[in-house]
């Protein structure tokens, strides 16, 4: 799931058709909002541009302020996945957003595990693309994946954050199907031979 985040926004619409000629499965949009994170990003206008460049499924990843406000617009834009942090709002708000997510259509991500068809884990701070992957939220991947084989074995864990061609293997190791990539897939000499080698 090659992140946008990392893509030359002045040719943005050409690069996710190379995303989709190259093999990807997903591609993964990283909306900030200045307030949940200390950064800001793009927002439904881009989500709703780019929805017909492609017949990828958006992967859109909400590090915003209470996103119950916004999750049925980022669907109507074309989301086919939501995932909402569990910090982002109060308990209460969080719940009826995933309701409203998965009634609406669309795919809901976040950790409450009965609720959700697939769990983020974050691999490095969020907010910011770039970073070093955090080996060290592998533990968490795999407990995870142990609890979910439990309760609703068809979720799926996605990693997101410092993945490469080598730290991809630690994070299959340990349970996670979705990889999100941005600078190691934009930086590739050969970016469908970098999609390949993540897939095998």
């Amino acid at each position: 799931a090659p992140s946008i985040l990392a893509a030359d926004f002045k040719v943005l619409g050409q690069a996710i058709k190379t995303i989709e000629e190259n093999g990807a499965e997903y591609l993964h949009y990283d909306v900030m909002d200045g307030i949940f994170v200390p950064n800001i990003s793009i927002g439904i206008p881009v989500v709703k541009a780019l929805r017909p460049v492609t017949s990828l499924p958006l992967d859109v990843h909400l590090m915003i302020d209470r996103p119950i406000r916004y999750a049925e617009e980022f669907i109507k834009a074309g989301a086919d996945w939501l995932t909402i942090h569990l910090e982002s709002d109060q308990p209460q708000n969080t719940l009826a957003c995933l309701d409203k997510i998965r009634a609406m259509g669309c795919k809901a991500a976040i950790p409450y595990l009965t609720k959700c068809d697939m769990v983020l884990v974050m691999t490095v701070e969020p907010g910011f693309g770039a970073q070093k992957f955090m080996a060290d939220m592998m533990p968490k991947v795999k407990k995870i994946r142990q609890m979910l084989d439990e309760v609703n074995p068809a979720c799926i864990i996605e990693v997101d954050g410092g993945v490469d061609a080598v730290t991809y293997r630690t994070c299959r190791e340990n349970g996670a199907e979705a990889l999100v990539t941005g600078s190691a897939y934009f930086k590739a000499a050969d970016r469908a031979a970098f999609v390949k080698a993540l897939r095998a």
